[in-house]
C-alpha cells in the first residue's frame, strides 16, 4: 500500500488568498469559469504537494495555471463540446449574429494564444489578469524591466497570427 504524500499546511490559507485569482488567469485563457476551476483544483493539488516557498506561492500558482490552461487549450480537450452547447444554448441571445461572432473571435484569439511561444504567451496572460509587471516579472523569474518588452512582444506576435491566420480563412 502506497504512503499518502503529506499536505503542506499553508494550503489553506494560501488556497483562501489565492483561489479567485488562479480561477481568473485560467478563464482569461480558457475562455470557460468551470474548466478554470478545473485548472485550479489541478494547480492546488500540485501546489498542496510542493515546497514552493509560501512567499512565491502566488506567482507559481498563476504560472502553473497559465500552463495549464494553455496545455488544456492546446490539445483542444472539450474545446468542441463547449463551443457546440454555446451554439446549441437553451436561451435566445438578443442577437445570435454577433453572439457567433463574438464566439468566433474568442476562439481564433485563444488558438492564435496557443501558438504562441510559451514564455509570451504566459507574460500576456498573467498581465491581462491583472498582475502588476513586478507580480509578472517575479513569477516567470525575468527582470521587472524585461516584462513590458515581453508583453509587448507578445501582443505583436498575437496579432501578427490573428492577421496570418485571417488573410488564410
Amino acid at each position: 500500500m502506497r504512503r499518502r504524500e503529506a499536505v503542506r499546511p499553508d494550503l489553506e490559507q494560501v488556497f483562501r488568498g489565492a483561489y479567485p485569482r488562479v480561477v481568473a488567469v485560467a478563464a482569461r485563457v480558457l475562455g470557460s469559469r468551470d474548466e478554470a476551476e478545473d485548472v485550479a483544483q489541478e494547480v492546488f493539488l500540485a501546489f498542496g504537494h510542493s515546497t514552493v516557498p509560501a512567499n512565491e506561492a502566488v506567482g507559481w500558482l498563476c504560472v502553473a495555471a497559465a500552463h495549464t490552461a494553455l496545455n488544456h487549450l492546446r490539445t483542444g480537450r472539450r474545446r468542441a463540446v463547449r463551443e457546440e452547447a454555446a451554439l446549441d444554448g437553451d436561451g435566445v441571445a438578443p442577437d445570435v449574429a454577433d453572439a457567433v461572432v463574438t464566439l468566433d473571435e474568442r476562439r481564433r484569439v485563444r488558438a492564435a494564444l496557443a501558438r504562441l511561444p510559451r514564455k509570451q504567451a504566459v507574460a500576456l496572460v498573467l498581465r491581462h489578469s491583472g498582475l502588476s509587471y513586478a507580480e509578472v516579472a517575479e513569477a516567470l523569474e525575468l527582470s521587472p524591466s524585461s516584462v513590458g518588452t515581453t508583453v509587448r512582444r507578445a501582443e505583436s506576435a498575437l496579432r501578427k497570427e490573428l492577421n496570418r491566420h485571417a488573410s488564410s480563412e
